[in-house]
């Protein structure tokens, strides 16, 4: 295989960016890493994203919050360039009731967000414009005014949903990470910890439930 031209697509790049992330952290991914994982030369990325790095790490969050149905919109395959996306398609209509839609939404959004923990700093760090972005926001507005709220109550609303799985996946990653070389000691100051500690928390019966307490906060009283 050529390492000049090996059939690259923008698809294939981010995922072998991806699996460089998953295993050696964001650090771990440099242009000339990756373009030995695709047996390319480096400089053969830049065909794809000609701005380097910083326009690469925009389309792997947009690779990894995009858990709308796609393809069916009447949107641009992503593997082939040469095809323009349609701005005036709608998607399909999403018979479900709102809390099932935003429900589904949460629960796919998380497994992303998991799936792919080493990428959240990127996440955090960019301003959600992107087209999946608007897409889950579209969502979560529709639903919400399904709902019976109006005008400024689904902003803070979808907010409100956004904040609860984004926050619960970072305090499941950074429970599940690795321990510091000093922990603090619990002693008779805390009390209160010291008495629950060694409880066992189920992360996703715990995102479950919270997310059904959100849910049923946000309902119109």
């Amino acid at each position: 295989m050529s390492r000049n031209n090996a059939g690259l697509s923008a698809e294939r790049i981010i995922t072998e960016a991806l699996h460089i992330i998953d295993g050696r952290g964001l650090g771990g991914l440099t242009m000339r890493r990756l373009g030995d994982a695709l047996e390319v030369e480096a400089m053969a990325i830049y065909h794809h994203f000609p701005l380097g790095k910083e326009q690469l790490f925009d389309a792997i969050v947009e690779h990894i919050t995009d858990v709308s149905p796609a393809g069916a919109d009447g949107s641009a395959d992503a593997d082939d360039p040469e095809e323009e996306p349609d701005p005036d398609a709608q998607p399909p209509a999403d018979e479900r009731p709102w809390d099932e839609r935003l429900r589904a939404w949460a629960h796919d959004y998380r497994a992303g967000l998991l799936r792919h923990s080493g990428a959240l700093s990127l996440i955090i760090h960019r301003r959600p414009d992107t087209t999946a972005a608007l897409r889950s926001l579209e969502l979560h507005y529709a639903a919400f005014t399904e709902a019976g709220l109006s005008g400024a109550d689904v902003v803070r609303a979808a907010a409100t949903l956004d904040s609860y799985v984004t926050g619960a996946v970072i305090h499941q990653v950074r429970a599940e990470g690795i321990g510091s070389h000093d922990p603090a000691a619990v002693d008779g100051r805390h009390p209160t910890v010291a008495a629950l500690r060694g409880t066992a928390l189920d992360h996703d019966a715990r995102f479950a439930d919270g997310l059904e307490a959100v849910l049923a906060g946000l309902r119109p009283a």
